[in-house]
């Protein structure tokens, strides 16, 4: 292999999944929120179950739809790192739509393990 091929590849972004596959952070929130259904304070969530348009050409799909007991939908975006994008991106979103938008990341467990959320209305 030569050189250019070899720094091509390490430019390349790491973790990149196929549309519909989760990565391990998703797949531990899909296991999460699959408990809270389970308890009856979830009715029903889907991995990348909506594309919601922010403007010609823009979109935003939300990792996991989330439909609660009571009915009411939430967007929430798993991340374990924030890039400028996609905060701009769900602020927007939850300006232009009647959802409540929940960023989470994992809380490591020197914070007491868990999900940490932030909320966007």
């Amino acid at each position: 292999m030569n050189f250019q091929n070899t720094a091509k590849r390490r430019m390349q972004a790491l973790g990149r999944l196929k549309s519909g596959e989760m990565n391990k952070t998703e797949k531990a929130y899909a296991d999460f929120l699959e408990a809270r259904r389970v308890a009856g304070t979830v009715a029903w969530f889907k991995f990348e179950g909506v594309k919601l348009r922010l403007a010609d050409n823009t979109f935003y799909s939300p990792d996991f739809a989330v439909m609660l007991a009571s009915g009411a939908m939430e967007m929430h975006e798993v991340k374990g790192h924030w890039q400028d994008d996609a905060r701009v991106k769900i602020k927007v979103a939850a300006e232009l739509y009647p959802f409540r938008f929940i960023a989470v990341r994992p809380r490591l467990k020197r914070e007491g393990s868990g999900w940490q959320q932030e909320v966007f209305e």
